[in-house]
């Protein structure tokens, strides 16, 4: 009969399988970049999101606490299944400590729930649903994006304050689109303005023509385009050729725009266009500067998700030096606790995770008034975070 002994090794090896791994003190911090490599947002986020991160991993100096500092990325086919899958084994067994960008709603709510449940650190730029911090904040988890609420809310009363009133809707009906046009109609009515009409259209609508020339019968100054991506490009193409929204008495505003948007579709179809938004690459200095470094590695202009994730990785990592650890919640504190410099514009995390920050009203200029590649925005007015964002919801995140 074998002794006690002889089954010692076969336990001991037993149990290295079953447990959890380990990670040597010395191992690196891994930061995983989930965002669409191949889809609709791979130039707003994609192989632009991944560099972001490089850059913000290359400038804090490649290394943490003795450890170095790696980058990994995966696609997640803008599927909330297949980016928890990523996430899992991640988290479980590639020793992923923090996880960013996220395009798509769903696919952020799957990776932010898993994320809590594991421990590890989640920093959403790209999705934009106020929802991430008012209904579903966690302690490891932080929202970088200019959210629904902020876009909505935020561009609509300062377009009210310069004079507009009335206003007709073209909205996407999914929950995205119904909660901008709430947002924003909140503020309208506030303000004293009218929403004289509203249009709702299925996603991946393929002719927008009579809701466009809906909107431009009914006499509104400003046509209010709750719509993302795909749908909103082919808004405003249209616009262009039924010669919608094109005057001084009636323009177009958009709430969710890239200026890959912007770059798509041309000056000529996009001038006169309201967009809002908490970052531009040609806003001051230091915004140009890194605008310029990431031009040479993309042959394209930042995107604001793009320097969201710079300025969140960036923020993290002065987190695990302060808090001497990569672990979640400790981070977290670190990161909620110290002030953010976002290019320039000051910012912070808030209790529940949302950043805070000032954003800007800009007019896509015209054509003639851009004087080279990539200079598409005018501002109009800064939008100051207290009129853009929503308060802690106490009753969900506490104070």
């Amino acid at each position: 009969m074998p002794s006690k002994r002889a089954f010692a090794p076969l336990v001991f090896a037993l149990g290295l399988a079953l447990a959890p791994p380990a990670f040597a003190e010395n191992a690196p911090l891994k930061i995983g970049v989930l965002t669409d490599e191949s889809g609709p947002y791979a130039d707003s986020a994609g192989p632009g999101s991944i560099l972001a991160a490089e850059m913000a991993a290359a400038d804090f100096g490649g290394e943490i606490l003795g450890r170095k500092i790696e980058i990994v990325h995966a696609d997640t086919l803008n599927k909330p299944d297949v980016a928890a899958g990523i996430a899992r084994r991640w988290f479980d067994v590639d020793g992923v400590s923090a996880v960013v960008d996220l395009p798509v709603t769903p696919v952020a709510f799957a990776v932010q729930g898993l994320a809590k449940e594991k421990n590890r650190t989640v920093m959403i730029t790209a999705s934009a649903s106020s929802d991430f911090t008012f209904k579903a904040c966690s302690p490891v988890s932080s929202h970088w994006a200019d959210d629904s609420h902020a876009l909505a809310a935020g561009t609509a009363k300062a377009i009210s304050d310069s004079g507009a009133k009335t206003w007709y809707f073209l909205t996407v009906d999914i929950a995205f689109g119904a909660a901008l046009q709430r947002d924003a109609m909140q503020v309208i009515e506030a303000a004293g303005g009218k929403v004289v009409g509203v249009s709702k259209y299925p996603i991946n609508a393929p002719d927008f023509s009579s809701y466009l020339l809906q909107a431009q019968a009914s006499g509104a100054q400003k046509i209010g385009l709750a719509s993302v991506g795909g749908d909103l490009v082919n808004e405003i193409k249209q616009a262009a050729e039924f010669g919608v929204g094109r005057d001084d008495k009636q323009s177009l505003v958009g709430f969710l725009v890239y200026i890959q948007d912007i770059n798509a579709l041309g000056l000529e179809v996009a001038r006169n266009l309201n967009v809002t938004t908490g970052f531009y690459w040609d806003q001051n200095d230091m915004s140009r500067a890194f605008a310029k470094r990431f031009f040479e590695k993309r042959q394209m202009m930042p995107s604001k998700n793009h320097a969201e994730i710079y300025t969140a990785v960036t923020h993290y990592l002065e987190g695990v030096k302060t808090a001497g650890t990569d672990e979640a919640v400790a981070v977290n504190k670190a990161m909620r606790a110290a002030p953010i410099d976002y290019f320039g514009r000051p910012a912070t995390l808030r209790s529940d995770g949302r950043a805070i920050y000032d954003l800007t009203l800009y007019r896509v200029k015209t054509p003639a008034e851009s004087k080279a590649p990539w200079d598409y925005y005018a501002p109009v007015r800064d939008i100051k975070a207290a009129e853009a964002f929503q308060p802690v919801n106490t009753a969900v995140c506490g104070e």
